[in-house]
């Protein structure tokens, strides 16, 4: 491994996942998080997704002796699906069990944890003005060698790059939801990037059993979300004009696409409280009269009443624990 301590800044939904996923591989990880407080919402995210990767891991026993077995087996849990085995599985099984359980950490010392970080991930809320507060108080306290990237599903690297203190060797690695079903990691520079560091996030994408998605320029909502979001946009305003309710929304895409997932059954795997901050960066947001703060309003009813997504077991959908 060339990544050998990886840090975390944020313990969200995609934090902790993608924190789980370094540990799973072998690399020593840290969380950084603001307060006990966020500790305590943070555990409970990182043991749901800990036993959903093994859940998973588990499950593609099943497909040993499938014909379709070597498409279909969760790439991100198993490097190699030749020859197989259900003893070996129980063995890879046991082994990252143990690695996230034994190399995953929760930090409060901000110092502690970032030193000698060889490549750092912010994986905070999408608000651009915490963002910069953030790496304006960081910037000094980053190794030389550390690589710093934001998970940021909406912003672009350009907008912080000269808040990092260290803007050669800043860019954006964007992960999807259930990464270790769906494991891409989009891998986008800004044009002050060094291409050396961009390869080398390429490389920690492999490591950890991404499949690296690479963009040659800049580009708002990446590859993935530049296609996903008008389809979240477009339920979230069939809903808020009454046409119909979310569960029809869904069913309709599904039954004529054959997606697993209509836009709300995404909505709650991406977590209401990034929703809520996606659309409270529109422009029309905040005018009362726009479609966009009917939408901003019904969903942010949904947040204050808890209900947050598959993590907090409610959201548009309930889910069981």
């Amino acid at each position: 491994m060339e990544f050998k301590k990886v840090v975390l800044l944020g313990g969200g939904v995609l934090g902790t996942q993608i924190a789980l996923m370094s540990a799973y591989t072998g690399h020593d990880t840290t969380i950084w998080l603001r307060s006990e407080g966020s500790i305590g919402r943070a555990e409970p995210k990182i043991e749901y997704f800990k036993k959903e990767i093994l859940k998973a891991l588990g499950e593609s026993k099943s497909l040993i002796g499938n014909p379709l077995g070597g498409y279909l087996y969760p790439k991100a849990l198993i490097r190699d699906w030749n020859g197989m085995t259900a003893e070996k599985i129980d063995e890879l099984h046991a082994e990252v069990e143990k690695n996230m359980n034994e190399k995953l950490h929760l930090e409060l010392d901000a110092e502690k944890a970032l030193k000698d970080a060889d490549i750092v991930i912010e994986a905070m809320t999408e608000d651009p003005k915490q963002k910069i507060e953030l790496y304006e108080k960081f910037r000094d306290l980053f190794d030389e060698k550390t690589i710093l990237c934001t998970n940021s599903s909406t912003l672009l690297p350009s907008t912080f790059a000269e808040y990092t203190g260290r803007p050669e060797k800043y860019m954006a690695l964007h992960f999807a939801n259930e990464i270790w079903r769906y494991n891409t990691a989009e891998c986008m520079g800004h044009e002050g990037t060094d291409p050396a560091v961009y390869d080398d996030v390429v490389r920690f994408a492999e490591e950890i059993n991404m499949e690296p998605i690479k963009l040659h320029k800049e580009q708002p909502g990446y590859v993935l979300n530049s296609l996903l979001v008008p389809l979240l946009d477009a339920g979230s305003a069939l809903w808020a004009k009454g046409v119909a309710d979310p569960e029809t929304i869904d069913k309709a895409w599904r039954l004529a696409t054959g997606a697993p997932a209509g836009p709300f059954k995404i909505m709650d795997v991406v977590g209401l409280k990034t929703v809520y901050a996606i659309v409270s960066m529109k422009e029309d947001a905040k005018d009362p009269d726009s479609l966009n703060h009917k939408i901003l309003t019904m969903i942010g009813e949904k947040v204050e009443k808890g209900e947050l997504g598959v993590a907090s077991g409610k959201g548009f959908y309930t889910y069981d624990e």
